[in-house]
């Protein structure tokens, strides 16, 4: 048996060091999608569609069963994964289940990068010396140590991987994505709402995009997007008790 986790962006598999060491297991695989921590293929297909190929392959590789949990755009990969190929994997779970509803609107970061002076905005992030890239993400929520490894990564290959990335899926495309949750439901899923998460659309959307798809919620009281850096001890807790419930 495998735990799989996948990140997000503008992230490496450092934000997962806390939890990993709290999840006391051997088990536990840690992928980095292209451009988040990993070189960006020149051919790459830059869009949800390529990221969900991507982590189909991977987990192709790997023998079951499987969990898989994602954290923020890597938690949108597992989501789609869960409705396209629920045969990869026995469990999933992810912490921005609220952005597949038509209602979700893009955080203001998100909206720049999706617009047309989303190239300077990227540029005006990629462009800060590390240690200040290190300080900002230090501070909002992943500590220094872990965004001290993140911040050499938020590069080129990064700043292209987030235009394509979050391009392809301004609204409606989201939401459109979202009107196949019911499918998600071939396999136990765990919808994460941390309550300080300003970046996933707020309590309601969550709770109307878990229903849809027959999943589970757990609630990070006072916790943000970086739940499992803030708080791994508590974030290892709840997932150790989701996986031993799937035996």
């Amino acid at each position: 048996m495998s735990v799989v986790l996948v990140h997000g962006n503008p992230e490496t598999d450092a934000i997962w060091g806390p939890l990993r060491t709290e999840l006391g297991r051997d088990d536990v695989i840690a992928l980095s999608p292209p451009g988040f921590g990993s070189t960006l293929p020149q051919d790459f297909d830059i869009t949800s569609d390529g990221y969900l190929h991507w982590l189909e392959a991977e987990l192709e590789k790997l023998d079951g069963p499987i969990d898989l949990v994602g954290h923020d755009w890597g938690g949108g990969h597992v989501v789609r994964l869960a409705m396209t190929r629920p045969d990869l994997i026995r469990s999933w779970c992810t912490d921005i289940i609220g952005i597949f509803n038509h209602d979700y609107v893009w955080h203001d970061a998100a909206q720049s990068w999706q617009g047309p002076d989303g190239e300077a905005a990227v540029g005006s992030l990629i462009d800060l010396p590390n240690a200040d890239k290190a300080a900002v993400f230090g501070q909002l929520g992943m500590g220094e140590a872990v965004a001290g490894k993140v911040a050499p990564w938020i590069n080129d290959d990064m700043g292209r991987a987030i235009l394509g990335l979050y391009r392809s899926a301004a609204q409606p495309v989201v939401g459109q994505l979202g009107d196949d949750l019911p499918r998600a439901a071939q396999r136990p899923g765990l919808c994460i709402f941390a309550t300080e998460d300003s970046y996933t659309g707020g309590e309601t959307l969550h709770r109307n995009a878990a229903e849809r798809c027959e999943a589970e919620i757990a609630v990070l009281e006072g916790l943000g997007h970086w739940w499992m850096c803030e708080d791994p001890t508590q974030a290892a807790e709840l997932l150790n008790n989701w996986f031993a419930n799937q035996d």
